[in-house]
C-alpha cells in the first residue's frame, strides 16, 4: 500500500519508535518568538544544556510588537518578553530578528516568505498556528513550552502519530469567495472539533488552483478544526513561490531539491483514516456569528434558529449569542461595525492587501469605522508601497500601520474595546480574544474591506 504526504515526512524523520510511547522525531526548523521561548531557554539554563543545532533556530517577536510605532513598548510585561528574546537569543546564538529591523513580522508570514520553511520540513513553534508552514508541504505542528525546551535541547521532539485525513475541495470556487472563506465553511461543517486527533492533507482542484498565500491561510486555520497539522502537497505554484528567495536553494542545489520536493504527494493507492469532499461551488463568502471559527454562515444567510440547534447544543448558542449581542434567526448582513482588521498570519499577505485594495479603490472609508491595516512583515508592506496599493488605501481614507500581530489578540495596543463589534481577518472570534468584552465577526479580507466602506457588514459582491 502506498503512502500519504503526511506519512512520507514522517517516516523520513523518525529517529526511534518508543515502545509502548511516542516517537522520537526530528525537527528540521524550531521558530520562537517572545511568548512562550522564555521558560523554555530558563530550563537549558538551570541543566547547563547548549542549543543543540542553533542555526536549526530562528526567533522573532510578534504577538507584543505595537503597530503604530516601534521604537518602544510600553506594556512593561510585553516588554520584558521582547527584551528576554533578544537576550535568550544572543546567550545560545540564535538568529533573531529583532522588532523594527527588515527581517522582521509575524513568524508564520517571514518563515514562508524567507523560505525557511520548505517542503518535506519538520517545523515547530511554541504557537498553535504554527500549522500554517504545512502550506508549502511540511509536517508543521504548534508545540508547548516543555517541548520548546526539548527541541533547543536535541533537535528532537517526543511525539505521538496523529491519524491523517484528506480534505478534497473539488470545482471552481465562485466570484468573491477565498480561502478564508473555504476553512470557514470546513470548520462550520467540520465544528471546531471535527479534526481533533488528525494530521490533515488539503487536496482537490479547488486548492491545486490557490496561491500560496491562499494556501497559507487554509493551512493557518488547521488548528481550529482540531487537526494536529494542515499540509498540502508541493507543486508548480510551491515552486515558484519559493525560487529566489533569500533562504532557499540555490543553483544546482535548487535544481536537486526541487526533484526531491516532486516526489512529495500522497501515492495514489494511499489509504487515510478518514476523508470528505466538498464542492467549491457550495462556498459563499462567510462570517462567524459567536464564539468560535465555526459558528459561521454565509454571509446572505440568517444565524440559526432555536429549532435548528440540537437541544444538548442550545444553551452553549444561546449563551454565543448573547456575548455577540445578536438574535437567533437573525440576518447579520447591515449590521453596524465599530472596527475592521486586516492582517494576522491569516491574512496578512500581499495577496490579501490586494484583495482589500481591489474593494475601496475609488470609494471612501466610513467615518463611523475604526480600521486598522497591518501588513504581516517589512517585506510586505514594502511590496504594498512598491506596488502603489498604499497610495489607494490612504486615498480611501486608510492608514497603512506597522508589521505585528496586531488586532489579532489583546496583546499589544491594538484592542477593540469592550462591546465594540470588530469584522476582522484573523483567525478566532473568542470571548476577550480582540480585547476584553470585544466581539468579532470573522471575514475575508473582502468582506472587510466592503464593511470598512459602508459601515455596516456587508457582502462584497453587492458593492
Amino acid at each position: 500500500m502506498g503512502k500519504t504526504l503526511f506519512d512520507k515526512i514522517w517516516d523520513a524523520h523518525v529517529v526511534q519508535n518508543v515502545e509502548d510511547g511516542p516517537t522520537q522525531l526530528y525537527i528540521d526548523r524550531l521558530y520562537a518568538h517572545e511568548v512562550t521561548s522564555p521558560q523554555a531557554f530558563d530550563t537549558l539554563r538551570d541543566k547547563n544544556i547548549k542549543v543543540f543545532r542553533p542555526d536549526h533556530v530562528v526567533a522573532m517577536p510578534d504577538h507584543n510588537t505595537p503597530s503604530d510605532q516601534q521604537e518602544r513598548i510600553d506594556d512593561p510585561v510585553g516588554r520584558k518578553q521582547v527584551e528576554t528574546l533578544k537576550a535568550n537569543c544572543e546567550e545560545f546564538g540564535i538568529k533573531h530578528f529583532a522588532m523594527g529591523t527588515k527581517d522582521n513580522g509575524i513568524i508564520h508570514v517571514v518563515g514562508p516568505e524567507k523560505a525557511l520553511s520548505l517542503p518535506g520540513m519538520t517545523i515547530v513553534c511554541g504557537d498553535s498556528h504554527t500549522s500554517t508552514h504545512g502550506a508549502v508541504g511540511a509536517i508543521a505542528m504548534g508545540i508547548g513550552t516543555s517541548e520548546v525546551a526539548q527541541v533547543l535541547a536535541s533537535q528532537c521532539i517526543l511525539q505521538s502519530k496523529p491519524k491523517t485525513m484528506r480534505i478534497n475541495i473539488e470545482g471552481t470556487l465562485p466570484e468573491g469567495t477565498t480561502a478564508k472563506d473555504v476553512a470557514l465553511y470546513i470548520m462550520a461543517q467540520m465544528t471546531t472539533s471535527g479534526a481533533t486527533g488528525y494530521a490533515v492533507e488539503y487536496a482537490g482542484s479547488a486548492v491545486r488552483n490557490m496561491s500560496m498565500e491562499g494556501r497559507l491561510t487554509l493551512s493557518n486555520l488547521s488548528i481550529e478544526m482540531g487537526s494536529r497539522a494542515g499540509l498540502i502537497a508541493p507543486d508548480e505554484t510551491t515552486f515558484a513561490y519559493l525560487k529566489g528567495r533569500e533562504y532557499a536553494p540555490k543553483g544546482e542545489d535548487w535544481d536537486k531539491a526541487v526533484e526531491e520536493w516532486k516526489k512529495l504527494y500522497s501515492d495514489p493507492d494511499a489509504a487515510f483514516d478518514k476523508e470528505v469532499t466538498y464542492r467549491a461551488e457550495d462556498i459563499a463568502p462567510r462570517i462567524t456569528y459567536g464564539t468560535n471559527p465555526g459558528a459561521g454562515i454565509a454571509i446572505d444567510e440568517c444565524i440559526p434558529t432555536l429549532d435548528e440547534i440540537p437541544e444538548a447544543d442550545r444553551s452553549q448558542f444561546l449563551s454565543m449569542l448573547e456575548y455577540m449581542q445578536f438574535e437567533p434567526g437573525q440576518k447579520l448582513e447591515g449590521v453596524p461595525v465599530d472596527y475592521c482588521f486586516l492582517g494576522a498570519c491569516t491574512n496578512g499577505r500581499i495577496e490579501d492587501f490586494r484583495a482589500f485594495a481591489s474593494v475601496v479603490k475609488g470609494k471612501k472609508k466610513a467615518d463611523s469605522v475604526v480600521a486598522w491595516l497591518v501588513p504581516g512583515s517589512w517585506l510586505v508592506r514594502q511590496q504594498i508601497i512598491d506596488e502603489g496599493i498604499d497610495k489607494i488605501l490612504e486615498e480611501a481614507g486608510f492608514e497603512l500601520r506597522l508589521p505585528s500581530c496586531s488586532s489579532c489578540l489583546a496583546m499589544n495596543p491594538d484592542k477593540v474595546p469592550a462591546g465594540k463589534l470588530s469584522i476582522s481577518t484573523s483567525n478566532r472570534n473568542f470571548v476577550g480574544r480582540q480585547g476584553p468584552g470585544a466581539r468579532t465577526i470573522l471575514a475575508s479580507p473582502l468582506v472587510v474591506a466592503a464593511s470598512a466602506i459602508t459601515g455596516v457588514v456587508t457582502d462584497p459582491r453587492k458593492m
